[in-house]
């Protein structure tokens, strides 16, 4: 009978066998052919496709950083001039195509909403949260709320608006001014008071457009609707969207709608947004805004994504794109495709009407928030951080893309580049670097012109490899791949645990014993109960209670990938050579009988071999030792016992010896009454031999049973247990 050692629970170290540098299991490809793998590269003027190719693509500068955290909206005037709406501070800012920058005006609002530039050249900007609008001089700087023109002043209507979202002009000329806590649109002529020009039920207007035929095209937030108004104010609901809130909406020349959804519906992720600045009154607004910047600074991924749907010129809707870890805050229709502005990874894309897309540029902030049509390209307004950035209108000249660095887990010899590439070869060159630290920037080789489908890179042997390529246009790169030879490394033998009185379950075969157990690895205790996912190969392995088995299991990996074969050895304590238990082991466990062993304390040991399968001969090594633990099967010897009569009651001696584990507790009984727990001489049981001597009461006669033949008759049993459950039992006859 055995039980667990608490000894073999304690923390393991790998200790891997050095050998002389050989190659693994032959050669390996790392390629990239699919948008998933491509995405992780960095493209600069090349566009990755959805079906995972390598396109040129528009350029994009970067034209100005403001000091602002946000850049909200951004327009345009037909010199090109952008001007942006900023948040942290409330600024609006005029940028010249050059970079410079003026500061127009300055609110003590949290932040400026949204900016047009209007027909008769006026910028027009709108605060939060105070829901105002200004009428700004283009020419004239550093204005203030105290200077500024008001157009639209919440105070001053009778439904008293809290927000403003957005902003459109009509081909009259006329201001419609979408805003929320009530949703409605607000028209205001030159000169004009402001006059509600459509009411919704929604809680928020969030977005505008006009279609060529002059309806205005509003996006809701509250249970994602777009409606079609007409000139006289009318609305049509021409959509309602799975999600909650439609955050742009876009027309094309044909009449095409095209409308951005984010947000669960009857869930608003946004907590309060407390404000900040110079404010006249000390309060915090709730910004009931799914797919504003701050709902989600800071997150990577966003629940549900956004989806883009479009709406044909005959009213017909359908899902035109998804993207489960993008959120659309912008839309523009241009003749190349729709382009959609995302976070929370800065990536713009380009839509095409089949739902295939591709990724046209990644920028240097978390969000793209605006576009702005210029005539030297777009305007791109972002957040985190405040930036503004010019996309050109057609292909660049020239453009690159850098993948990520690849790790082949192991030092490496690194061979010839396949590439499948579309158009001549001098459109695009192939460059690749190699090095040992994961970042290139920190002690990489240069980097080399690669030849094609044609010999070796020319990378010096390393762990770490990156290829870049340079398309012109016309050029196009469906996959790119580098051939590599793993320098063959010795497996590592991570973890042995050793189980005295278990059985493995393997697949087919039926416990004996009805009492399940788990054989763990030290390193999976102390969890609290909580399953934080197990590292593949420890797993729990099941068992069951067997006193006449050991099972032994370990965890063991390969850099390489290769097939480990393990065989197990054992050794006495005292004795100097292994043993072979048992070879050719593929599983990463193994019970065998505690019979195979005589009693004693002993160790396993855990050698792992690669067996590479292009030249066993090359095999690599590793070897772990376990923790000791011991096997007794055998139970412990009575010696001299004694039982006599005095005083009314039996007085026992005894003596108990066990070869192997110190004597664990005893307990007898009276003519086979109850069994009762009796200490050693010494009191405390730790020894091979402990020695008894106790009085046992004699019995009560049992009412209700027969009465003995011979009252002066009694037995007197004792059993011994060691620490493995061993018992051993003997008896005493008194007359």
């Amino acid at each position: 009978m055995m039980r667990r050692s608490p000894a073999l629970f304690l923390p393991f170290l790998a200790l891997p066998l050095l050998t002389p540098s050989l190659h693994a299991q032959g050669t390996k490809l790392w390629l990239q052919s699919s948008y998933e793998e491509l995405e992780k590269g960095k493209p600069e003027g090349v566009a990755i496709t959805s079906d995972g190719r390598l396109i040129a693509g528009p350029s994009t500068k970067l034209v100005a950083t403001t000091p602002s955290t946000y850049v909200w909206s951004v327009a345009s005037d037909k010199e090109g001039n952008a001007y942006v709406a900023t948040g942290s501070p409330a600024t609006v800012l005029r940028i010249t195509p050059d970079g410079k920058t003026t500061r127009l005006f300055t609110s003590k609002d949290l932040s400026v909403q949204a900016v047009r530039v209007g027909p008769d050249g006026a910028v027009y900007a709108a605060t939060l949260p105070s829901g105002k609008v200004y009428r700004l001089d283009p020419q004239a700087a550093d204005r203030t709320e105290e200077n500024a023109t008001v157009v639209f002043d919440p105070a001053a209507i009778a439904e008293k608006p809290k927000y403003v979202w957005d902003m459109a002009f009509d081909a009259q000329g006329r201001l419609y001014v979408a805003a929320g806590g009530p949703a409605g649109v607000y028209r205001v002529a030159s000169g004009g008071k402001p006059e509600l020009f459509f009411k919704s039920d929604e809680e928020h207007i969030r977005s505008l457009a006009f279609a060529p035929d002059g309806d205005l095209i509003a996006g809701t937030d509250g249970t994602g609707l777009v409606y079609r108004i007409d000139k006289s104010g009318k609305g049509y609901v021409i959509y309602d969207a799975p999600k909650r809130e439609i955050t742009s909406v876009a027309v094309s020349p044909q009449g095409v709608i095209y409308a951005a959804a984010v947000g669960e519906k009857g869930h608003n992720s946004l907590p309060t947004l407390p404000v900040q600045g110079n404010v006249s009154v000390t309060a915090t607004i709730t910004i009931v805004q799914p797919g504003s910047v701050q709902a989600f600074n800071g997150n990577t991924v966003i629940p549900d994504g956004s989806e883009i749907e479009e709406i044909a010129a005959n009213g017909a809707p359908r899902r035109l794109w998804s993207g489960h870890d993008d959120i659309v805050y912008a839309l523009r229709w241009t003749p190349q495709g729709l382009v959609a502005a995302t976070g929370n990874r800065g990536r713009i894309y380009r839509i095409e009407e089949d739902g295939t897309f591709a990724d046209i540029a990644h920028l240097e902030s978390s969000q793209a928030t605006g576009f702005a049509d210029a005539p030297q390209g777009t305007w791109v307004a972002t957040a985190n951080t405040g930036k503004l950035y010019l996309l050109s209108h057609g292909d660049a000249p020239e453009g690159t893309y850098t993948s990520d660095a690849f790790d082949a887990g192991v030092f490496s010899q690194w061979g010839r580049a396949e590439v499948d590439a579309a158009g001549a070869a001098p459109a695009f060159e192939l460059y690749a670097r190699g090095g040992n630290i994961e970042n290139p920037e920190r002690g990489w080789s240069e980097w080399k012109k690669v030849t094609p489908n044609d010999g070796a890179i020319g990378v010096p042997s390393a762990r770490f490899v990156q290829w870049k390529a340079v398309l012109h246009p016309g050029a196009g790169l469906d996959s790119v791949g580098l051939n590599y030879l793993p320098v063959n490394v010795p497996p590592v033998v991570d973890e042995i645990v050793v189980q005295t009185g278990v059985r493995a379950n393997t697949a087919g075969m039926m416990p004996q014993i009805p009492q399940p157990t788990t054989i763990n690895f030290p390193s999976t205790q102390n969890q609290g109960g909580i399953n934080l996912g197990q590292e593949p190969g420890k797993e729990p392995l099941p068992g069951t209670r067997d006193k006449s088995a050991v099972t032994a299991r370990w965890a063991a990996h390969d850099d390489n990938g290769d097939d480990l074969v393990f065989t197990i050895y054992y050794r006495g304590d005292g004795e100097q050579n292994w043993q072979l238990l048992k070879d050719k082991v593929t599983d990463r466990f193994y019970t065998f009988d505690a019979s195979t062993l005589p009693d004693g304390p002993y160790h396993l040991k855990i050698v792992a071999s690669d067996a590479p399968s292009h030249n066993p001969g090359e095999a690599l090594t590793a070897e772990k030792t376990s923790e000791r633990f011991v096997v007794d099967t055998t139970p412990p010897n009575i010696t001299g016992m004694t039982a006599k009569l005095a005083g009314g009651k039996i007085h026992v001696e005894l003596s108990a010896t066990d070869a192997a584990t110190p004597i664990d507790h005893a307990e007898y009984s009276v003519d086979a009454g109850p069994w009762q727990y009796v200490e050693p001489t010494g009191h405390i049981s730790d020894s091979l031999t402990e020695h008894y001597a106790f009085d046992a009461a004699l019995p009560s006669p049992t009412p209700g049973q027969p009465a003995p033949v011979n009252a002066s008759e009694h037995v007197v049993t004792v059993r011994v247990y060691d620490r493995y459950d061993n018992m051993v039992a003997a008896k005493s006859l008194i007359r």
